[in-house]
């Protein structure tokens, strides 16, 4: 079967970047991840509608969200964005995933917000382990360590062809031009002289797509490091610092150090900090505490956007 062959542009927006309560440098939780023309919202914390017209970004655009669990700090947002999609007469559905209780919650927000007369909203239960595929890539659910259930998302996009050796394809008298499409895109074709010359004769082996993984709310655990292995990128809470570690394991919820940490364990590319506690101002102390054990981590402000690149 062909594989897919493109792979768009990917950008997180980070909308909301801040634990438990607004405040002034840091609306709560929600993460936009924009996917060529698609956008799939991690977790909806209040007043998110507004930080996406702040941002720049369309909620109207929203295909899919993606609920890590019912703390208010995670979905407070989504009667609101709804609500305000309604009255800007979406008509295209939208799919609401979530862990156990996210049926019930929706239930309840929709008597509020009276939407599903205007556009269809379909809602689904997730549990550990849960792989939803989408076209080019699957959104798989993970259970993490935290009090209430929550579940750590990854987008992780279908593998992408192997790298096209032209000289070898013309060598095999195959003619530049949508014979060597077919070729990259997994297709048997014929050269000029009528000889069969498979895909696998002009491609490398075949290269990974992206994988973006979101924690949600955790403490440390191994399920993360299993789940986050190998990631372009991991988006991971970090409510606190070192001198608040007792409160951090009690309430589940990890320092700067503890999710740099999980980073060099799972190997990942890049680890962005989120979900920062309001008692803290600016992130330079998650900075200290997070680097010199995980280069390549920032900490995420409200309105950032980063690019997720393909990997060689």
């Amino acid at each position: 079967m062909a594989q897919a062959l493109h792979h768009p542009q990917m950008t997180v927006h980070f909308l909301g970047t801040g634990g438990s309560w607004p405040s002034a440098q840091r609306n709560v939780a929600a993460t936009a991840i924009k996917r060529g023309s698609e956008v799939l919202l991690f977790d909806c914390g209040e007043g998110t509608q507004r930080q996406f017209q702040k941002g720049g970004l369309s909620y109207q655009a929203i295909s899919k969200i993606f609920i890590s669990h019912l703390h208010g700090d995670h979905v407070y947002g989504l009667p609101g964005i709804v609500k305000t999609m309604q009255l800007n007469e979406r008509t295209d559905p939208l799919d609401v995933y979530g862990p156990r209780g996210i049926l019930d919650l929706m239930g309840v927000y929709d008597r509020i917000a009276n939407v599903r007369d205007q556009f269809p909203i379909r809602v689904h239960e997730l549990r550990d382990g849960s792989h939803v595929k989408f076209e080019g890539y699957e959104v798989r659910a993970a259970k993490m360590n935290h009090g209430l259930h929550n579940l750590a998302y990854g987008l992780v996009e279908e593998e992408r062809p192997g790298r096209f050796d032209k000289p070898t394809a013309l060598r095999l008298g195959v003619p530049e031009g949508p014979l060597f499409r077919k070729l990259q895109m997994g297709e048997e074709v014929k050269s000029k002289d009528g000889r069969s010359v498979r895909p696998t004769e002009v491609l490398g082996p075949p290269r990974r797509g992206r994988k973006v993984v979101v924690t949600g709310d955790t403490g440390p655990c191994e399920a993360l490091v299993s789940f986050a292995h190998g990631s372009t990128l991991l988006i991971c809470e970090a409510t606190y610092c070192a001198e608040m570690a007792d409160r951090a394991a009690e309430y589940g919820h990890m320092t700067a150090a503890w999710a740099a940490e999980a980073a060099k364990r799972a190997a990942v590319e890049r680890l962005v900090l989120t979900h920062i506690s309001p008692r803290y101002v600016d992130s330079g102390q998650h900075l200290a505490e997070a680097r010199p054990i995980f280069a390549q981590v920032t900490v995420a402000e409200d309105f950032d956007a980063i690019e997720v690149p393909l990997s060689d």
